[in-house]
């Protein structure tokens, strides 16, 4: 009985892990975690509407089309393995470096949504920004005030009525 070749081997075992519309399969997913313990999750297709499609979506678009390390297009005209993971991903295949720049820029876009949605989720006090930080300090005065004891309010307004 004939051996298969290695070479056919490890053929059968990348087509079979590797979609052919862009991306993993699931059983490429589960190959990736047992190899190396990576944690793998399939693409976000829909709409990036929780903070952590958001984040998800927003980085992958940024990581992969910011600076692409490769083309579009091989020599016979096909989109490339990077160019069809924008499909895993729900997006347009980019066919040139603009429309890689177009998934990058949405990308960012995305990644500003998160980081705002997360600005809003923080408490009020640690909030950045210049006008909240004033109004903080200037309720904080206000609290200070109040609390000082009443023997130095009316030695102050002692000195007051001396100077005069």
């Amino acid at each position: 009985m004939p051996t298969r070749s290695p070479t056919r081997k490890s053929v059968t075992r990348t087509r079979r892990l590797k979609d052919p519309k862009g991306g993993l399969t699931a059983a490429g997913r589960e190959w990736f975690h047992e190899k190396e313990g990576a944690n793998l999750k399939p693409g976000v297709k829909g709409k990036a509407d929780t903070p952590e499609k958001l984040r998800r979506k927003g980085s992958f678009l940024r990581r992969h089309f910011a600076h692409p390390r490769g083309p579009m297009v091989d020599a016979k005209g096909q989109p490339t393995r990077l160019a069809l993971s924008a499909r895993a991903w729900g997006e347009p295949v980019p066919k040139d470096a603009a429309g890689a720049k177009r998934l990058a820029t949405q990308g960012t876009k995305l990644l500003e949504r998160y980081h705002a949605t997360q600005e809003r989720a923080k408490p009020a006090a640690k909030r950045s920004g210049a006008k909240k930080t004033r109004t903080a300090v200037a309720a904080r005065r206000a609290a200070a005030k109040k609390r000082a004891p009443s023997t130095a309010r009316k030695t102050a307004a002692r000195k007051r009525t001396k100077k005069t």
